[in-house]
């Protein structure tokens, strides 16, 4: 694919999440990174502005630099097919399927990807009878990590060591969410792996001051989480988890980059999830991992571009 395909680059941005501030951020680095690169960029807020707004004879290109719902959930990529503009990263369905962190599970599942033992309640069906018996049918035991069904950046995620918690926790959580998803805490390692175009970039590991890699951990300085690169597992091991995230990005039918999150333990890799829209931050992982394979910023998000395509 040549640099001179597209010129006129639309960077979406911002949008109505709870991940906004993030995706500002990723957007913003991203648009000084392509001017750097002599592309002519626009900028678009869905908050702002309607997607059906964009304008499809000044765009060759939109860069999706959104998080969250609505922006890597396929509502934004089912605009940008409509509109028919070529655009970064997964399509609608892979977009879906993998911010759905049920229906993202039975893939794994599927595939036979290893992932933590869950289940999901629904706030119509939820009692403390119901969710005991959940609890006991699907054997997991404590601690228990719930998290809504379809949110990034570790929102709404919390760990409970008993019932009393987890039951309070729940009732919390669904005064937001209509469905939960709760599965069994698994210690050990965090290990986070980036793939683009298909190609496993490197693994990560890290090491979070807080009780777990959550959204503080991820996007402020103070939270003081240790990144370790290369992650430090042994050679077939590290090759291995390489292995395991390219091939969930090849099941969820991926394209661009995506980053997997893992947990290590007892010599097993646990997928917790995919992610279609990692962060580009400073403190962002997608970024370091590929400085430290020597693909510098504006490198690495040039070609999440010229990868930009539709009916995907």
């Amino acid at each position: 694919m040549r640099k001179n395909k597209f010129k006129n680059v639309l960077v979406v941005l911002g949008g109505t999440s709870g991940e906004r501030a993030i995706s500002l951020q990723s957007g913003k680095a991203c648009i000084k990174a392509l001017k750097r690169k002599g592309y002519k960029v626009s900028i678009f807020d869905p908050k702002l502005k309607n997607f059906n707004l964009i304008n499809r004879r000044t765009t060759d290109v939109i860069f999706n630099a959104l998080h969250g719902r609505d922006g890597e959930d396929g509502i934004a990529q089912s605009y940008f097919e409509y509109l028919k503009i070529p655009y970064t990263h997964s399509g609608v369905t892979s977009s879906y399927n993998a911010m759905n962190k049920i229906i993202s599970k039975e893939i794994f599942i599927k595939n036979k990807i290893l992932t933590p033992k869950y289940f999901s309640i629904k706030k119509s069906y939820f009692n403390k009878k119901n969710l005991l018996k959940l609890i006991k049918n699907k054997k997991i035991k404590y601690p228990v990590v719930i998290k809504p069904v379809n949110e990034g950046s570790s929102l709404g995620v919390m760990i409970c060591n008993n019932i009393k918690k987890l039951e309070k926790s729940i009732i919390s959580l669904l005064r937001i969410y209509d469905e939960l998803i709760l599965e069994e805490y698994i210690g050990g390692q965090e290990i986070q792996v980036a793939v683009i175009n298909n190609n496993p970039l490197g693994a990560i590991e890290l090491i979070p001051k807080r009780s777990f890699y959550d959204y503080k951990a991820k996007y402020t300085k103070k939270a003081k989480t240790k990144h370790v690169m290369p992650a430090r597992l042994s050679k077939s091991n590290y090759q291995k988890v390489l292995k395991i995230a390219k091939k969930t990005h090849q099941a969820l039918n991926c394209r661009g980059v995506t980053r997997s999150d893992f947990k290590f333990f007892n010599n097993n890799f646990f997928l917790l999830e995919i992610n279609t829209q990692p962060g580009m931050t400073s403190l962002s992982l997608v970024p370091e991992i590929a400085k430290y394979k020597g693909l510098n910023f504006e490198k690495l998000v040039e070609r999440i571009l010229l990868d930009a395509s539709i009916n995907k």
